[in-house]
């Protein structure tokens, strides 16, 4: 009998419609069961295509990739303030350069276009896939509280999505926005999916997936899978009294490695009905914890005591234009460490296609312009960097060996009516350009400066 019955469960006869999935047609389902929530449920859907070159010195390698995927969103609807939500996202390579092969002169390996497939499989050319979401929300009074599987976008750990697919996390996330004027969030994170990756991490093996530079005596790091933390701890709230003021504190607590503060102040005067006049001032510490992920020196991830960076800007915006200028220094006191698996640099100076993190006694200036053209969905974008390093040589304050360097990126955006509503386009320029006549090592040119980055990218969301 109980043969007949997973027999029955689980197969039909041939000939009959499948229903492997229990569609059903048209029935009466009780609006307080949970059986209404999944029916009631929103889906969404998102495709991709992303075109990435790379043009280095002449007798460098160039490189180029094609990538194509996309993905598929179901949330329930609410079930006593209860939600299920659960994601997953493929690529496929369309049509690349040999990505695991490394440039015949600096034995280097390809930085850009490997990341828009999985950095640690660069041969795999399809069933590229992830699961993303799986998380369980619950919502009471415009408060949430989430757990599982879930993106977060904050200034320590962010979707820093300039390839096919965000970095994700996995844990407890919870946001309270029952206070006026005031939005409080914060949890403990126990697992990373870093961007360009198929798989998740513990917090501690997440640090190193990416390249892991220079020790301070100029060696190679060696934390890659050797740190170790029982996770995160981050908190950050937003006050702001008035629309034209911001105040925004946040704490990221990693345990056994650093803790990182960061205080920011945005505010917004309207001087005449031309526009408004922008300023903000930012101010970042860290401090190592514990034993900064190793006991032992080669292996740690952090070594310094503590670092300083601190930046501001000025601006001025109408309903079409917005230009700014910014500034941010990092001090000589530390390296300003966050690992690059976990996000974007949350610098006022950051500039798409590259990082100052992992760097001491920085300078860096950048003056940014941006045009929406009036009547139309076309937005345009320009900025124009100077970067002052310290010297490639000294690991100490230059973990990556980065050049000083001048940054151009032109970006132009466009979404599309009618017909072809959800379609977006993106056109990303990128130029980097050494600073000084003082001829380096083209291990340090390849993909760093001196270079050309193109980027056009396809967006439709239903």
């Amino acid at each position: 009998m109980l043969l007949v019955a997973t027999s029955n469960a689980q197969h039909q006869e041939l000939g009959e419609k499948p229903s492997i999935w229990k569609e059903k047609g048209k029935e009466t389902v009780d609006s307080n069961s949970l059986l209404y929530a999944f029916k009631k449920g929103t889906m969404n859907g998102h495709l991709r295509y992303f075109f990435m070159a790379t043009n280095n010195e002449a007798a460098l390698s160039d490189y180029y990739a094609n990538a194509g995927g996309g993905g598929i969103k179901f949330e329930t609807s609410k079930f006593k303030g209860l939600q299920l939500g659960i994601s997953g996202f493929f690529t496929f390579n369309l049509g690349s350069s040999n990505l695991s092969r490394p440039d015949p002169i600096t034995n280097l390996s390809n930085r850009y276009e490997i990341g828009l497939f999985d950095i640690e499989n660069p041969n795999k050319k399809s069933d590229i896939n992830r699961l993303e979401e799986f998380y369980l929300k619950y919502t009471v009074g415009g408060n949430l509280i989430l757990a599982g599987k879930q993106m977060i976008n904050t200034p320590f750990i962010n979707l820093q999505d300039g390839r096919m697919r965000p970095t994700e996390v996995s844990g407890i996330w919870t946001e309270i926005n029952s206070i006026k004027k005031i939005k409080i969030e914060g949890g403990l994170l126990n697992q990373i999916s870093p961007r360009s990756t198929t798989r998740w991490f513990s917090v501690g093996k997440s640090i190193g997936v990416y390249s892991a530079g220079l020790n301070k005596d100029g060696s190679k790091s060696d934390y890659t899978g050797n740190t170790t933390t029982k996770g995160i701890a981050m908190f950050g709230i937003t006050h702001k009294p008035s629309s034209n003021v911001s105040l925004k504190a946040w704490n990221l607590f990693v345990e056994n490695i650093f803790n990182t503060s960061m205080l920011q102040i945005d505010l917004k005067k309207t001087i005449s009905s031309r526009g408004d006049f922008l300023t903000g001032f930012q101010i970042i510490q860290q401090h190592k914890i514990g034993d900064g992920g190793n006991k032992t020196l080669s292996k740690r991830y952090v070594q310094d005591n503590m670092s300083i960076t601190f930046g501001g800007n000025i601006g001025w915006e109408n309903k079409s234009w917005k230009t700014s200028f910014n500034y941010n220094r990092i001090t000589a006191t530390g390296r300003y460490l966050m690992p690059r698996e976990w996000g974007r640099d949350p610098f006022y100076t950051f500039m798409s296609r590259e990082r100052n993190e992992g760097l001491a006694d920085v300078n860096a200036f950048v003056l940014k312009v941006g045009y929406t053209i009036p009547k139309t969905n076309i937005k345009t974008s320009t900025a124009l960097g100077y970067f002052d390093l310290p010297n490639i040589n000294d690991a100490a304050k230059n973990k990556y060996s980065m050049p000083s360097y001048t940054q151009l990126n032109i970006d132009m955006r466009y979404a599309f009516n009618g017909f072809l509503n959800g379609l977006g386009v993106q056109l990303l320029y990128v130029y980097k350009n050494k600073l000084g006549n003082t001829p380096i090592a083209t291990k340090y040119i390849i993909n760093k400066v001196n270079m050309s980055l193109w980027n056009f990218v396809l967006n439709y969301d239903f």
